[in-house]
């Protein structure tokens, strides 16, 4: 099997998403890409992601491609759990707290960033409603993260993000609390668990 073949291969392996990352993994050079997309086999969504002709072009995905140290939270991470009906009109991501966050920015994607420790605290993967894999905060770790006073999250949504939770057969309120107390949300927390629970 040729390059071309193994790189259409390998994206329709993926949902139809092929990285630069990926091909170069694989063994190909990135004239390979080129070569597709002159010859229109592929498209150019993002820096350093392509998509197949006909593939719906995930921007959660290529966000995260292109700010690989970006972790989704707060509003996006609500959606991506599926505990708001709202899709966010902007992406929520944190990042370290060293991080230059102009870039992201400029993607018009709202930033947070935190320290160390409590930036690896409770990252998970979820799939993006096409179907690709990102990282984003843990179901507990987000909830706790919303009624954080900084996080502007409007009440309605908080609530509703709540009443699902509390509705699910996966909760894990040891998590759940554990991080309540690490991020400072206990007596918050407390006041929706009692209401719900």
């Amino acid at each position: 099997m040729g390059a071309t073949e193994a790189i259409i291969k390998m994206a329709k392996e993926n949902n139809g998403i092929v990285t630069t990352a990926m091909v170069v993994a694989a063994g190909f050079s990135r004239g390979n890409i080129k070569y597709l997309v002159d010859k229109g086999m592929i498209e150019k969504s993002a820096r350093g992601v392509y998509i197949l002709p006909k593939v719906w072009d995930d921007e959660i995905f290529n966000l995260q491609n292109r700010f690989k140290r970006g972790i989704y939270s707060h509003e996006t991470a609500l959606f991506l759990w599926d505990l708001t009906d709202r899709t966010p009109n902007r992406y929520h991501m944190t990042f370290p707290v060293n991080y230059n966050l102009t870039k992201p920015k400029e993607e018009d994607v709202r930033c947070v960033q935190c320290k160390k420790g409590l930036y690896d605290l409770g990252i998970g993967e979820v799939t993006t409603p096409s179907g690709h894999v990102v990282r984003a905060y843990s179901v507990e770790r987000t909830l706790c993260d919303i009624l954080r006073p900084r996080s502007h999250v409007d009440i309605q949504i908080v609530t509703e993000a709540f009443k699902r939770y509390a509705s699910k057969s996966d909760k894990n309120l040891p998590i759940l609390s554990e991080y309540a107390k690490i991020l400072k949300v206990e007596t918050r927390l407390r006041s929706y668990l009692e209401v719900l629970l």
